[in-house]
């Protein structure tokens, strides 16, 4: 891929992207299982069970491992208590990390239209974007119950596609896992990656995206605005 990148617009992911928010993430599992009696995991393994959704987190949370699934009741009554949790410490102590401000006030000079696409649940998403002062930045904010399909599926980037009336060639997605390259790919959209967010424990690079940038400003040393 040559650059600097031609695009018309850049979207971005918000857990491990955007913002750090594995410690309020963990903290409210850690309540969830207090309050089922159980002993919560060290910070060090909650944060790989980060990058799927509340759903997956919690699950893998109750398992102790990554793809397993728990029992239906003890599944229901931890994801009840979790969303709980979070939903009264969703900012407790979530950034954004370093470069993002800098970043997104660079795409803003540029003219570069903007939007957050993220799976997790718009009544986490918008509080904490709010909070965090990143909501004025995204006149679009795509999350994961806002469209029938969320990433890895290509539905939320093909609808940003047409809600900016351009091709997903000349979108940009920055993200840090899988699920961002996965959907960027099935798409026809570029990607690139960020190293210091939740992939799982696993190195960006893997991914095969088509740049890894240490911080959102420094990916905006890599593209320009299509004309």
């Amino acid at each position: 891929m040559k650059f600097p990148l031609a695009v018309k617009a850049v979207v971005i992911d918000l857990d491990g992207t955007l913002l750090n928010t594995a410690s309020d993430l963990a903290y409210a599992a850690s309540l969830m299982m207090t309050d089922l009696g159980r002993e919560a995991p060290p910070f060090s393994t909650l944060e790989t069970y980060i990058g799927n959704g509340v759903s997956r987190l919690v699950k893998r949370v109750l398992t102790g491992d990554m793809t397993a699934e728990p029992d239906s009741e003890l599944f229901a009554r931890g994801y009840a208590l979790y969303e709980k949790h979070y939903s009264e410490h969703v900012s407790r102590e979530s950034r954004p990390f370093e470069g993002v401000v800098a970043g997104l006030e660079r795409l803003r000079e540029m003219g570069m239209p903007l939007a957050c696409i993220t799976n997790k649940v718009a009544r986490f998403t918008l509080p904490l974007l709010r909070d965090t002062g990143l909501l004025d930045f995204f006149p679009l904010v795509l999350s994961g119950d806002s469209l029938p399909k969320r990433k890895p599926d290509p539905l939320p980037l093909l609808h940003a596609c047409q809600h900016f009336g351009i091709e997903p060639s000349q979108l940009l997605l920055i993200g840090d896992s899988l699920n961002d390259t996965q959907a960027a790919r099935a798409a026809g959209c570029p990607v690139f990656c960020v190293p210091y967010g939740y992939n799982r424990g696993k190195p960006v690079a893997e991914l095969n995206p088509d740049a890894v940038v240490p911080t959102l400003l420094a990916a905006t040393e890599l593209i320009v605005r299509a004309a």
